[in-house]
């Protein structure tokens, strides 16, 4: 049974994008950036959505990319002192939790998250208190203050293993936030949930009669669907799952053409896996489309070279959590993280 929950409407200005580089700007920022690092025993952790920029200086200068939990993990057990998240806000905070001696640092703390926005703790946790008797289910994609009120937090990639383990024990579900994920979690596990009303500004803006059409220039192509994408759009995917699940899937999949549902920031760990292959961003566009994001969070764009290059300036650019509040996220958390850590070890003694 899936029951929906209201949504809370998010009336936030969209940020600016930055200014476009030159390349010699583009190379003067970047020797900044390394030599700042260095000074700083920091490292750069980005996630795939943030420009090619970004993610190519992060590999070159020993950091890392990967998805939020990768992020946070990678960032855990490396050496440095002080991490540099380039990302959204949620996971600079999750990186916090989970490594709390450390520095966290963000190029700008106002790159935000609309799953986040459109799920205020106060509401979210007042919609909790009228259902005590379900078990609370929140995406990764959510405050510290969500995260704390849940009693697991999940990733794309575990979300249907997770929500399947409580399904097994006839658990009762509230999922927060996002709508598409909750609503394709529950056709593939059967799940008892009811589904708070957030959506990606991203993936909600592909275009079903558009990717049809995109489908019919190129027969030959694979579709390639992160799940937080609407439903109509899932349901014409060759492939659906989790960011490192499609970059798996686009090399293990023979198509030499790809079509692909979710923020355009991952062709480039993408191109790096199948070189080969021809990468089509699915469409934005068509009827009723406001492409308001055009397949590229305007968040994660805000994690420019220039900025970054700031990140060690003034005092603004450093991520807090309240001791008391980390305490209770980071229980949801390590469950997540050990949940993992079972799936990978039962999937090593199948081999």
């Amino acid at each position: 049974m899936t029951n929906i929950v209201t949504s809370v409407e998010i009336d936030a200005p969209f940020p600016r994008p930055p200014v476009e580089l030159t390349s010699e700007e583009k190379s003067k920022h970047k020797n900044a950036i390394k030599r700042l690092l260095e000074e700083h025993n920091a490292v750069l952790i980005a996630h795939y959505y943030t420009d090619p920029d970004i993610q190519s200086l992060a590999e070159e200068t020993g950091g890392f990319v990967g998805d939020s939990l990768e992020m946070a993990k990678f960032g855990a057990q490396h050496e440095a002192t002080t991490l540099i998240i380039a990302g959204v806000k949620f996971m600079g905070e999750t990186a916090k939790i989970l490594s709390p001696e450390k520095r966290i640092l963000m190029p700008t703390l106002e790159a935000t998250c609309s799953l986040d926005l459109g799920c205020p703790i106060e509401e979210f946790s007042k919609f909790c208190d009228q259902h005590p008797d379900r078990e609370v289910v929140v995406y990764a994609n959510t405050s510290a203050a969500v995260k704390a009120r849940a009693d697991w937090v999940v990733t794309s990639s575990i979300a249907v293993d997770v929500l399947e383990h409580l399904a097994e024990q006839d658990k009762k579900i509230i999922w927060g936030p996002d709508k598409h994920l909750g609503r394709y979690i529950q056709q593939k596990t059967g799940a008892d949930m009811l589904l708070w009303q957030g959506a990606c500004i991203v993936h909600d803006e592909f275009k079903t009669k558009a990717l049809e059409q995109t489908k019919a220039l190129h027969p030959d192509a694979a579709v390639l669907v992160h799940p937080e994408s609407p439903q109509s759009v899932v349901e014409l995917a060759d492939f659906v799952g989790s960011t490192s699940q499609i970059i798996k899937a686009a090399n293990d999949l023979p198509q030499q053409k790809l079509i692909v549902a979710t923020d355009k920031g991952i062709f480039y760990k993408m191109q790096q896996k199948v070189p080969g292959k021809e990468l089509i961003i699915a469409p934005t566009a068509g009827e009723g489309a406001t492409c308001r994001s055009c397949a590229h969070c305007p968040w994660m764009k805000m994690n420019a070279l220039q900025v970054l290059s700031e990140v060690f300036e003034g005092d603004d650019k450093e991520i807090f959590v309240d001791e008391a509040l980390a305490e209770k996220a980071l229980i949801p958390l390590e469950k997540m993280v050990n949940f993992a850590k079972t799936i990978q070890s039962e999937v090593k003694s199948n081999i």
